[in-house]
């Protein structure tokens, strides 16, 4: 059985703690490999590594620093089937879906290559008698991040790309139920010129989770996860002077005004609500028509659909989706159904007992589909992170606005209408970070900036984009005067300008 250790100091290692945690094939439902739990030991070997490293890195010139960035882009779409069949067979989801999980990391890998640019700073000729001022960004030193399982491939090049290029060197602790891929692009990082020591992986669970965050010489640190330990992170964060954006849960609501091109709906409903088993931070999880009729027509268009969802094993080249992630992941979800049957709400279309013949031991399940969901219940309050849509319907407008607006999560929202006042007021007025007008899954382009409000963000900044480089860098201000006209003779007063 394939062994799979850290990645410390330009090398894979193989764990010591003793610790190890199962790795499945999600189609089977076989155990397919053992990671090594890390150790606080073997989390400070790795962040010694760093420290040791950095500084000759954040000397080399930005433009050399990108270029290994190039080369990393080349040796990505060089081993790109390789990658995705890897992300495949240890997450589930059907490989063009992970294909597009690390089409999505590369984008930011491409944002990273401009950082050069990003990190010049200003400067100001004769800002007093004599005078001159100026401002410059330099990298934090070693920083850290905490991946989740279901963008094994993107996540980690969101987090780790801006921040190398800025100049640090980077802790990665990807999620132990998939730490192929997070293993494979170290490796590339390595073969495309990074020194050793500079991007280290360590595999671990709660105990290497609470090593980074103790660790006085790691200076910043970014999360992806439920809300729960999102603000766990960004406590204990606190508690030692790092800085920390944490990214946690979300509920993401999509709008069907009574204009909306219904099939257009329903198509962005499937593919969002569905796709990747529902196991996406930005997943559309509560439909909202407004209005009894566009309510009914909604419904009637979604349950054949639902029902006829193709689901299969990652490698079927035509399966909407595979399965989840565990078999505790998959037990979670169908507890929620349950839990929804209870509270009262319609069950549309169950899938809860869906088996894939020839995987029958495989984490799969059907789609399911409520309808008459009201916002008191459970399944609407939480993340179910599954193949599980909600319908609320909605009286009217305001309604509609106020559901995504008072949820506790504000991650994603999106409206489906043909009117652009109603589309232009919703955006303006919804209390959520991320808006999609006749788009179910806005996640912005790289050189904009991703990140949820209330409960799913923790931190004021977000990932990648712009606000990447401020997070990963510090700004120094100089104030520079020569002798040449300085009067002599000590001054008492606050000096201005």
């Amino acid at each position: 059985m394939r062994s799979i250790g850290h990645f410390i100091g330009g090398k894979e290692v193989k764990g010591t703690s003793g610790r190890t945690a199962d790795v499945y094939q999600p189609m089977t439902g076989d155990v397919q490999a053992k990671v090594a739990l890390a150790s606080k030991d073997e989390v400070r070997a790795a962040v010694e590594n760093a420290k040791a490293a950095q500084p000759a890195w954040a000397a080399t010139n930005p433009q050399r620093r990108v270029r290994v960035l190039m080369k990393f882009l080349e040796l990505v779409a060089r081993d790109n089937e390789e990658m995705a069949e890897l992300l495949a067979r240890e997450h589930g989801k059907t490989i063009p879906d992970a294909r597009g999980d690390i089409m999505r990391g590369v984008e930011v890998v491409e944002f990273a290559l401009g950082i050069p640019h990003l990190m010049k700073g200003e400067y100001t000729e004769g800002a007093g008698p004599g005078i001159d001022l100026y401002s410059i960004r330099q990298p934090l030193g070693v920083v850290a991040g905490i991946t989740p399982f279901n963008f094994p491939a993107m996540i980690p090049m969101w987090k780790f790309a801006p921040a190398i290029a800025c100049g640090n060197a980077f802790i990665l602790k990807p999620s132990e139920r998939d730490p192929g891929v997070p293993m494979k692009l170290a490796e590339l990082m390595l073969e495309a010129g990074l020194p050793p020591g500079i991007l280290n992986v360590v595999n671990g669970d709660k105990e290497a989770v609470d090593a980074i965050l103790d660790d006085r010489d790691i200076s910043a640190v970014g999360f992806v996860g439920s809300s729960s330990i999102a603000q766990y992170i960004y406590e204990r964060s606190a508690a030692t002077g790092k800085r920390c954006q944490c990214f946690g849960g979300a509920k993401n609501h999509l709008i069907v005004m009574p204009d909306a091109d219904m099939n257009q709906a329903v198509d962005a409903l499937m593919g969002a609500a569905y796709g990747a088993a529902g196991e996406r931070c930005m997943a559309v999880s509560v439909a909202v028509p407004v209005g009894k009729t566009t309510a009914d027509r909604l419904m009637e268009k979604l349950i054949p659909r639902v029902e006829s969802l193709k689901i299969g094993p990652s490698t079927d080249p035509n399966a909407d989706y595979g399965p989840l992630v565990t078999k505790e992941a998959l037990q979670r979800v169908r507890n929620y159904v349950d839990v929804g049957i209870k509270e009262g709400a319609t069950l549309a279309v169950d899938g809860r007992g869906f088996k894939m013949q020839g995987y029958e031991n495989g984490f799969y399940m059907g789609g399911c589909l409520f309808d008459n969901v009201t916002k008191d219940m459970r399944i609407y309050k939480e993340e179910i992170f599954g193949p599980v849509l909600s319908v609320v319907r909605a009286h009217d407008f305001d309604e509609a606005l106020s559901l995504p607006s008072d949820h506790e999560y504000g991650n994603g929202v999106a409206i489906f209408t043909r009117d652009g006042d109603s589309a232009r007021e919703f955006a303006a007025k919804v209390n959520v970070g991320m808006v999609g007008i006749n788009v179910p899954i806005p996640v912005p382009v790289a050189y904009f900036s991703f990140g949820g409000w209330k409960r799913s963000g923790f931190g004021d900044l977000n990932q990648y984009g712009t606000d990447s480089v401020r997070f990963y860098t510090k700004a120094k201000t100089v104030t520079s005067r020569w002798p040449s006209g300085v009067k002599e003779g000590a001054s008492f007063t606050m000096p201005t300008s």
